[in-house]
């Protein structure tokens, strides 16, 4: 399995990251991607960038050197749905401030432990799928971290019915998220039991772990899931999954994709 679409990376606008985005063009073309997505941590983290930073990513060319740029924040879910920046509260399920939205291509829903104290499984499915029906995300970041339990099949069906992608993350079998794997490899059974799907994502801190999904295709190939349930096999696969999300797709990225073979 040869994946081309990497869906979660972080600038040195996350400040325990390392790398920018010309750093990961380059990283790209190195290691064989066709698209990458920046998805640098939403407001409620204690390291997140300014709010303008993910508006101003309108300056990213859509395409360069050969490969697609998306545009992204990786979004917390909120222990009790409110959320405020610039002094103002508002009732979310996500941190994703709702003038963000029309500059992103797509969000990414993940626990982290600053934002949301690991509970129990009940609170922490609860949460998690109350996100994937909020209509704000497209993929659920890291669902197999340990520290927070889910009840799998609940947020599965939950995913599946919202058109929602569930993360495989490379980073939990090498640098983070220690105990994961176990977990993940559950996930990957019973997304292809429910007749689901997922992307490999490397969760990149460093441009050189961008693209990088080796250890998820190894534990795919060792719970024999099957390929085709992995939209990051194809970059015009994963610009038809945006699309079918509802999300507006920049026609820049349409016609490029045109051009790409689609994967076997």
């Amino acid at each position: 399995m040869k994946t081309v679409v990497d869906t979660h990376a972080h600038t040195i606008a996350s400040t325990h990251a390392y790398s920018t985005v010309h750093d990961y063009v380059t990283a790209a073309k190195q290691r064989g991607l066709d698209m990458f997505t920046i998805t640098d941590h939403a407001p409620a983290m204690p390291d997140s960038p300014h709010f303008w930073h993910f508006g101003n990513m309108k300056i990213f060319p859509r395409i360069e050197s050969g490969i697609a740029i998306l545009r992204g924040i990786e979004a917390n879910i909120l222990p009790d749905g409110e959320f405020t920046i610039g002094g103002i509260s508002q009732l979310q399920t996500l941190d994703i401030p709702p003038g963000l939205v029309p500059f992103l291509d797509l969000a990414v829903a993940s626990f982290h432990e600053p934002v949301f104290a690991p509970a129990d499984e009940k609170t922490h499915t609860d949460a998690m799928i109350k996100a994937i029906r909020s209509g704000l995300c497209q993929i659920v970041g890291h669902p197999g971290n340990p520290n927070y339990p889910i009840n799998q099949e609940e947020v599965i069906r939950a995913a599946r019915d919202n058109n929602v992608l569930l993360e495989i993350n490379n980073s939990s079998f090498t640098h983070s998220r220690s105990g994961s794997e176990k977990h993940c490899m559950r996930l990957l059974e019973l997304v292809d039991t429910l007749d689901w799907k997922v992307v490999f994502a490397s969760d990149a801190h460093i441009a050189y772990d961008l693209g990088d999904h080796s250890s998820c295709i190894e534990k795919a190939r060792q719970v024999g899931f099957p390929e085709e349930r992995v939209v990051s096999v194809s970059a015009k696969r994963f610009v038809d999954f945006l699309g079918s999300h509802g999300k507006p797709v920049a026609k820049e990225l349409e016609d490029w994709t045109q051009s790409l073979p689609e994967a076997a």
